[in-house]
């Protein structure tokens, strides 16, 4: 009976950690760039006792690969990536890396992003436009351009699969592995004009937060179920003793 309560307690866990994604995931859906959290659960067999008890595990939190959609903008400080690349940004903690493509270009013509860190180039240094000589033009490669004159490149870079990707901002990422920057454009690219939405599906999260809760109010009244049963057995046994 201990075992089977220690299991509930044990699925109550993982379930309350895949409510605290969900909810995250509900939070960010209208936000450019991001990328959904999702959890993976593996099962944790303990053999102290006579019999084997399976326990759940809180779950390896990582964060969704899968793109957004592109929506169009007509701003021409608005790009978004085609494949799997990333734009790169100098921030505090160190380079991070982002799928939000909302461009800013202050009084000094460098460009940064929506949250004011300076983007950068394959090169990793920042690039600097002339803030007189009107928006840009950036090609599928991240030239950019400014009255027919070349200025510079965005970076387009590759983080690999096997990385593990902590979360800043909410759209950008800081892998553990170094990122490598992209040189052939025919499956990754910019497009100009664009930005990319979320990869959370609204309706799925939605459906998943339901689905749990009463998976949770579920498992809490077995739990309560298991306790009271528990509790008579003991008196009961005291009482025949």
């Amino acid at each position: 009976m201990e075992s089977t309560l220690n299991v509930s307690l044990s699925s109550q866990v993982a379930i309350s950690r895949r409510l605290e994604t969900v909810a995250r995931n509900v939070a960010n859906m209208n936000t450019v760039g991001y990328r959904a959290d999702e959890v993976k659960f593996s099962q944790v067999l303990s053999t102290a006792g006579e019999d084997p008890v399976s326990f759940a595990n809180g779950g390896e939190i990582y964060i969704s690969r899968q793109n957004g959609a592109l929506t169009k903008t007509d701003n021409q400080l608005d790009v978004a990536v085609e494949g799997e690349g990333w734009f790169a940004l100098r921030t505090p903690p160190g380079i991070a890396y982002t799928r939000d493509g909302r461009l800013t270009m202050g009084a000094d013509g460098v460009l940064r992003s929506v949250n004011d860190y300076p983007v950068l180039d394959a090169g990793g240094l920042p690039i600097a436009l002339d803030p007189e000589a009107g928006p840009p033009t950036i090609a599928r490669d991240g030239t950019i351009f400014q009255g027919g004159n070349q200025l510079g490149a965005l970076g387009l870079f590759s983080i690999g699969a096997e990385a593990k990707l902590a979360r800043l901002d909410n759209s950008a990422v800081i892998p553990d592995q170094p990122a490598t920057p992209i040189l052939d454009f025919t499956k990754d690219g910019v497009v100009q004009g664009y930005t990319e939405s979320s990869n959370v599906n609204p309706i799925r999260e939605m459906t998943r937060m339901i689905e749990l809760t009463r998976t949770f109010e579920s498992i809490s009244k077995m739990v309560d179920s298991g306790s009271e049963n528990q509790q008579k057995v003991i008196r009961e046994l005291g009482d025949s003793a």
